[in-house]
């Protein structure tokens, strides 16, 4: 289990020890008992910065929507063919989840058994059914095969993306060096947008 010794800890960084902690043990499993021990600060400390568990699990949730929601602001995912604009996402949305792979795999692993949980639930339903708006768009213009159904589609586009915490580490599985962030952001697209596109 994650241990660290610490004189002092922000939000921030007890976030990121709690975030480990909630990985390695599930949300269910840990206590608080447990992040005292993994921050090395007693469970005083920890509710001198938060109300509890659930406040760390909803901010560290809350880190990867953020992050996910803001790419469909960007100018990129709101410009050109519906086709351009979902590779722009799903390449945003590989970048985002390296970027920040301890939030969006605890964002991935919650189950809904509290109401943190359910909310974060929600929110990932309505971002999955804003990307495939887009696949909905890119079939509509023609853009993407039609003999493969648009909701199996999208399943299949999120599954190849969200695999990406259970195997992606940024130093490589024995920590020297593994496949680079544009490596397999380029992969994913390729093997997406190879597989969808419709033939010329």
């Amino acid at each position: 289990m994650t241990t660290a010794k610490r004189d002092t800890y922000t939000p921030e960084t007890l976030l990121t020890v709690a975030v480990q902690v909630f990985i390695e043990r599930g949300y269910d499993g840990t206590s608080m008992e447990h992040l005292s021990k993994a921050a090395g600060i007693s469970k005083s400390s920890i509710y001198h910065h938060v109300a509890g568990k659930e406040e760390l699990l909803r901010r560290a949730v809350s880190r990867a929507l953020d992050e996910l929601f803001g790419i469909l602001d960007e100018e990129h995912a709101g410009v050109g063919s519906a086709a351009e604009r979902l590779e722009y996402v799903v390449r945003r949305m590989v970048e985002v989840l390296m970027a920040e792979l301890p939030y969006v795999t605890l964002l991935l692993r919650v189950r809904g058994n509290t109401a943190t949980e359910r909310w974060a639930l929600e929110r990932r339903r309505e971002f999955d059914h804003r990307v495939a708006g887009l696949l909905k768009a890119a079939a509509a213009e023609g853009d993407v095969r039609a003999d493969v159904e648009v909701r199996l589609a999208t399943r299949l586009v999120f599954g190849m993306i969200n695999s990406i915490v259970e195997w992606y580490r940024p130093d490589g599985p024995d920590g020297r060096g593994g496949a680079g962030e544009r490596e397999v952001v380029d992969a994913v697209a390729r093997l997406v947008f190879g597989g969808l596109r419709k033939a010329s």
